[in-house]
């Protein structure tokens, strides 16, 4: 099953906490976005693979933007 992970909001990329090819859990904490002044952190919604990152640090995003692939 391949998710993607997508932007809850629009921000700035902060911090990116995991790499292609890491080992995730649900619920575990994937990457930081800043939006209004509040840093946001985006856990994984299930269980598997890092398969892509398709953002780097300081890149900003729009709501709804895919951040990364878990598979």
């Amino acid at each position: 099953m391949t998710e993607e992970v997508r932007a809850p909001l629009a921000g700035s990329v902060v911090e990116i906490l995991v790499e292609t090819g890491a080992k995730v859990e649900e619920d575990d904490d994937l990457l930081v976005i800043e939006a209004l002044k509040m840093e946001n952190t985006i856990a994984a919604p299930c269980s598997g693979t890092v398969s892509e990152i398709r953002v780097k640090k300081g890149d900003k995003v729009e709501e709804d933007a895919v951040l990364l692939i878990i598979n």
